[in-house]
């Protein structure tokens, strides 16, 4: 009985993981934008390169938190040091900006 009362606990804390950080699908993000829910996702491509002047972007992703939108950046520099750029997507307020470990 413990064995399956851990197995609940366990798909609960995961589905409710799932509910609190869903990605938004693409075909979402033009009516956010038109909403002014989030900024362009051009404009918050464009925060993330200037604080890494010459880098790649390599992977974005839009993701649906309890507390708003979320946008976060993978880039590579020009040195190759991979980084990852959170930023809020409704305010372009940067979150987080740490290099790729």
């Amino acid at each position: 009985m413990k064995t399956l009362t851990a197995l609940f606990a366990v798909a609960t804390l995961t589905l409710a993981a799932g509910l609190a950080q869903a990605d938004v699908r693409v075909d979402e993000i033009p009516q956010l934008v038109k909403d002014g829910k989030i900024k362009p996702l051009e404009d918050l491509n464009q925060i993330a390169l200037q604080l890494h002047p010459g880098a790649t972007i390599t992977k974005t992703e839009l993701d649906n938190h309890f507390n708003g939108f979320e946008y976060e950046i993978e880039l590579r520099d020009a040195q190759n040091v991979e980084w990852d750029v959170d930023i809020d997507a409704a305010t372009g307020k940067v979150l987080k900006n740490r290099q790729d470990k």
